[in-house]
C-alpha cells in the first residue's frame, strides 16, 4: 500500500480523484487533482489540491455534483448584479426622461397652444415654483422649459419611448438646442451605439462631429466605393497633444499611445489592428502606418499619415496597400478594404478630380491643434460653404441629382451650459 492511500485511510477520505476545476480563459477545462475530505456538514465536502504540477484552484464540491471553481462562481454572480443594476437603472432613467416629455406635452396642450396661451405664459414661472417646493429643482422654470421644448422637437410617443430606452434626461438637454433633426438623431444614436457618457456627447456637439462627418460625405460621388457615414474631414487630433515641427513618426506614436481617444474621434466601430504593417510586392517592402478593421462594415480599414498637403502620389501608394490588403489579408466575408489618407492640408478640388473614392480612398485634413471656438465654428461652416458648392457644381455638371440634399443645420448654442 502506498504511502497515500495510508495517509487517506488514516484522515477518513476518499480515494484520489481527477475533476474538473474550472474553464481556462482560453475556453478550455484544467484537469486538477483532488482529495475530498469529509466535514460536520454531510450536504457539503471541499476538495483540496494535492501538490501537483496542475493547476491549484479554491473548489467547492457537493455530492454528486462536479466541483466548481469559487472565483468562476464569484465572477458570474457579479456579472448577474451589475447586469440587473444597469437594467434597473437604465429603467428608471427611461421612466425619469418619459415624465418630463408628458409633462411637457401635457403643458403644451392645454396652457399654451390653445386660446388659454396667454394665461398659460402667466402662470408658466408660477407653477414651476409651486412644482419644485414639492418635488425639487428638477421642476424649475428652466427645467420645465426643457420639458416643454422636448415635447415640441419629439411630437411621435413610440420615437420618444424608443430614445428614453438609450439616452438618460441629462443626454437629452445637449439635444435640445440643436437645429436640425438630422443631427440630433446622430448624436441620438452614436450616444447608444458607444454608451457615450453626457461629457463625451458635449465634447462630440462642441467638436462638430456631425458637420465634419457632412462634409466627409459630400465629398463622395455616386459612384463612390468608400461608404457614407464613415469618415470626417477635418480630424480633430489636438488630444494627442503633439508639439511644433513633429515628426510623421511622432504622429503615429501619439496616435497609438492615445488610441482610445483617436477612435473616440475615428468614430462607431473601428478597432485597431496592426501599426506599421509590412508590405512586400516584388521584392520591395512598403510599410502602411495603421491599420484598423471596422466592425460593423466587415472590411479592413488601412490610415496613412502625412505631414504636408496631398498630392495624387499618396493616392497611388494608399492603391498599392489596398490591393495588397484585398489579396493577402481580406478574411472570408468580409468586404473590399478601404483607406483614408489624413493630410496637414488637402486640395480638396485635386481630390475631386482625382475621383480617389471610387478607388474606394478618402482623403481628409487632421487638425493638431483646436482653434478658439469663433475661430473653429467659422472654420467648419466655411468648409461645410464650399464642400455644398463644389457638390452643386457636380450636379450641374452631371446634369443629376446631388448625392446629398442641401442641409442647414449649423448648431449655435444659446448658452455654454448647453453646448
Amino acid at each position: 500500500m502506498n504511502e497515500e492511500t495510508e495517509q487517506q485511510r488514516a484522515c477518513g477520505c476518499m480515494n484520489s480523484f481527477t475533476a474538473f476545476s474550472g474553464e481556462n480563459g482560453n475556453g478550455s477545462f484544467s484537469m486538477t487533482k483532488v482529495r475530498t475530505i469529509y466535514l460536520d456538514r454531510p450536504m457539503y465536502k471541499i476538495a483540496r489540491p494535492i501538490e501537483r504540477p496542475c493547476e491549484e484552484k479554491d473548489t467547492l464540491t457537493a455530492p454528486g455534483l462536479l466541483q466548481v471553481d469559487e472565483n468562476d462562481l464569484f465572477k458570474h454572480i457579479s456579472a448577474i448584479i451589475e447586469n440587473r443594476k444597469h437594467r434597473a437603472a437604465t429603467s428608471v432613467n427611461r421612466e425619469i426622461t418619459l415624465m418630463y416629455w408628458e409633462i411637457g406635452q401635457y403643458i403644451n396642450e392645454i396652457l399654451l397652444d390653445n386660446e388659454r396661451a396667454e394665461y398659460g405664459k402667466k402662470i408658466f414661472v408660477s407653477l414651476s415654483r409651486k412644482l419644485s417646493e414639492v418635488y425639487g429643482k428638477n421642476f424649475d422654470d428652466k427645467n420645465l422649459y426643457r420639458m416643454v421644448q422636448f415635447a415640441n422637437l419629439y411630437s411621435n410617443a413610440e420615437t420618444v419611448s424608443s430614445l428614453a430606452a438609450q439616452l438618460s434626461w441629462s443626454h437629452v438637454i445637449q439635444l435640445l438646442p440643436i437645429r436640425s433633426e438630422e443631427a440630433r438623431r446622430y448624436y441620438a444614436q452614436d450616444v447608444a451605439d458607444r454608451r457615450l457618457s453626457v461629457r463625451e456627447l458635449r465634447n462630440l456637439i462642441s467638436r462638430k462631429a456631425f458637420e465634419r462627418r457632412e462634409i466627409a460625405n459630400m465629398e463622395l460621388s455616386e459612384e463612390s466605393a468608400v461608404p457614407f457615414n464613415v469618415f470626417k474631414d477635418p480630424y480633430l487630433l489636438d488630444v494627442l497633444g503633439l508639439k511644433d515641427n513633429y515628426l510623421e513618426a511622432d504622429l503615429e506614436k501619439a496616435i497609438l499611445a492615445g488610441i482610445e481617444s483617436f477612435i473616440l474621434e475615428f468614430g462607431h466601430g473601428f478597432s485597431f489592428v496592426d501599426r506599421q504593417k509590412r508590405i512586400t510586392v516584388g521584392g520591395e517592402d512598403a510599410v502602411l502606418d495603421l491599420l484598423f478593421y471596422h466592425r460593423i462594415l466587415k472590411r479592413l480599414v488601412a490610415v496613412e499619415l502625412k505631414l504636408g498637403p496631398f498630392n495624387a502620389a499618396h493616392m497611388g501608394q494608399m492603391l498599392l496597400y489596398l490591393k495588397w490588403l484585398n489579396k493577402y489579408e481580406r478574411q472570408e466575408g468580409e468586404n473590399a478594404p478601404i483607406g483614408i489618407i489624413l493630410c496637414a492640408a488637402a486640395n480638396r478640388e485635386k481630390i475631386e478630380l482625382l475621383e480617389t473614392d471610387k478607388a474606394g480612398i478618402a482623403v481628409a485634413e487632421y487638425w493638431t491643434h483646436m482653434p478658439p471656438r469663433v475661430e473653429f465654428e467659422a472654420k467648419i461652416r466655411e468648409i461645410l460653404t464650399e464642400a455644398k458648392e463644389r457638390l452643386e457644381r457636380h450636379k450641374t455638371f452631371s446634369g443629376g441629382e446631388a448625392v446629398r440634399r442641401d442641409i442647414d443645420y449649423f448648431l449655435e448654442p444659446k448658452d455654454d451650459e448647453d453646448v
